[in-house]
């Protein structure tokens, strides 16, 4: 009989999903603008961090702006 270790999911309460867009905080990229520190999550860890498509390492959400779900919202 095969045992399959059930790939961990996420918490419910998880800061960042897969394919949402974040951005860094300007004081940790200064001098570029909004869209240049724009970046979309590749994928979320267990621990909690997140990697990024088309940006090395792995990152937490301290190093990210707060996220706003209405700014992009068109009224």
């Amino acid at each position: 009989m095969a045992f399959f270790k059930k790939q961990k999911e996420p918490a419910a309460n998880t800061w960042a999903r897969p394919e949402m867009s974040v951005t860094f905080r300007a004081e940790i990229m200064p001098g570029k603008n909004r869209e240049e520190r724009s970046f979309r999550v590749k994928e979320v860890l267990p621990n909690g961090r997140v990697t990024l498509y088309d940006f090395s390492g792995e990152h937490i959400k301290n190093e990210f702006e707060p996220i706003n779900f209405l700014r992009d919202k068109n009224a």
